[in-house]
């Protein structure tokens, strides 16, 4: 079967939408190769997992997890990937000690200790560990808020190549096996009062694309995925953000979206060409981009709210333009990514258990700023399968509601863990990484 009928087959055909580049023979839509899932809008286009869980019900196994860390895991095949780091405590004596260092806002501090930081490979169906590897031992550079951490960037993969950044501290290309094929370190940046950094790795193809936008010189890099050199990278003139690239096949063109306080810009993955740009987005920029292939649908919420959808096929600027299919200025997402499935839009307001849902075609709001009960902070980003809309809290706390115009809750679900990653389903499982574990969620025989 070619690619181009893999993927209409498991898409509708009518979208056009053309997300990522798998092996020709490999099942795509029973993999999660990236942290928002096959088509990165975070839904699942053959997932059937459970709607109800606890600790006693629907856990089909439970590991726990080394060190710290927020990465969503990715699943493809029989493995399941998770990036964590660990303090050793070894301290080197030429760095000055936490509490000698002077009042930061946050009460951040940098370290002065080495971080391993680890890839995890663990068996899908059983939990088994298969394999870890420590790619590397560094003190970084600055600190991070206390809600970051230094392996808060998901992995993504091909189905050849394991592609792991740590930020700061590098970039790590395993194959799937765990054996080390090339690292590229980037150097440092700084972000923003030293919150730490977080925005995935983006794999095309043959291309590996990386947003570094920070408090120095910005800028997006393309990488040859075979050996890590470098194809192209450009210059933003933007601070720091936290958002991860989309890559997408529309008006002719393979374009890779970047959302920023200052614009949301569309390069010409060949070159790195600017193909449109858009400005009107409020600052600290995290949530990822979704499309339906023929409007790109970009948001963010720290200090206001702004959400609008751009047609792939726009040039120059379109900064306040009749181009623009509409604009929304409410309830947008500071952490969290919108969900978009079947042409609704989901997403919750600031790091709010506060929800809307918007005509993903014509911006019209069908549940307006509801807030979903039992749910406090969210910095999750919700997920969709086979009818059912997932919300995790930060407290481990998990809503499931009926896809759809109307707010129906189906049900609540609690696990004894905190929680910031964002879902995963595969096949008929859902796994959630905690702070302490993982969990494969499975309907009990």
């Amino acid at each position: 079967m070619s690619l181009k009928i893999l993927l209409i087959t498991l898409v509708c055909a009518s979208s056009g939408l053309h997300l990522f580049a798998a092996e020709p023979n490999q099942d795509f839509s029973n993999n999660w190769h990236q942290w928002r899932g096959p088509l990165a809008t975070g839904a699942s286009p053959s997932g059937t997992p459970p709607r109800e869980w606890s600790e006693e019900k629907n856990i089909a196994w439970k590991v726990d997890l080394p060190g710290l860390g927020s990465t969503t895991p990715i699943v493809w095949g029989d493995q399941v990937f998770v990036l964590t780091s660990i303090n050793t405590g070894r301290v080197d004596p030429s760095l000055p000690k936490p509490e000698d260092q002077p009042d930061r806002p946050f009460g951040i501090t940098y370290p002065n200790t080495f971080y391993q930081l680890m890839v995890l490979s663990y068996d899908r169906h059983t939990g088994k560990e298969l394999w870890r590897k420590i790619a590397a031992e560094k003190v970084p550079h600055e600190g991070h808020h206390g809600d970051n951490n230094y392996a808060s960037a998901s992995p993504t993969t091909d189905g050849k190549r394991l592609y792991c950044w740590f930020g700061s501290q590098g970039l790590f290309c395993f194959d799937l096996s765990g054996k080390l094929l090339w690292e590229k370190d980037l150097g440092p940046v700084e972000t923003r009062l030293s919150f730490g950094e977080g925005a995935a790795p983006v794999i095309y193809q043959d291309r590996l694309i990386i947003n570094r936008d920070h408090d120095g010189q910005s800028y997006i890099v393309v990488l040859d995925a075979t050996d890590g050199s470098e194809i192209w990278r450009k210059n933003r003139d933007e601070l720091s953000t936290w958002n991860t690239p989309l890559v997408v096949e529309a008006a002719g063109k393979t374009q890779v979206i970047v959302n920023a306080p200052n614009r949301v810009r569309s390069y010409h993955l060949d070159n790195g060409d600017l193909i449109w740009e858009c400005g009107g987005q409020v600052s600290n920029v995290a949530p990822s981009i979704v499309t339906d292939g023929k409007n790109a649908f970009c948001m963010s919420g720290y200090r206001g709210s702004f959400a609008v959808s751009i047609p792939l096929d726009s040039k120059g600027d379109v900064t306040d333009s009749d181009k623009l299919g509409w604009t929304l200025q409410q309830g947008t997402p500071y952490v969290p990514s919108p969900l978009l499935v079947d042409d609704l839009l989901y997403f919750t307001q600031s790091n709010n258990a506060i929800l809307s849902c918007v005509d993903a075609k014509t911006g019209e709001i069908l549940i307006e700023r509801t807030r979903m009960p039992g749910l406090r902070a969210i910095y999750s980003s919700p997920v969709s399968a086979n009818g059912c809309v997932y919300f995790t809290g930060r407290d481990g706390e998990t809503l499931v509601l009926e896809q759809g115009a109307d707010f129906k809750i189906l049900a609540t679900n609690k696990l004894d863990d905190a929680i910031d990653a964002s879902a995963v389903i595969v096949g008929n499982s859902l796994y959630l990484r905690g702070k302490r574990s993982l969990y494969c969620i499975r309907e009990s025989k």
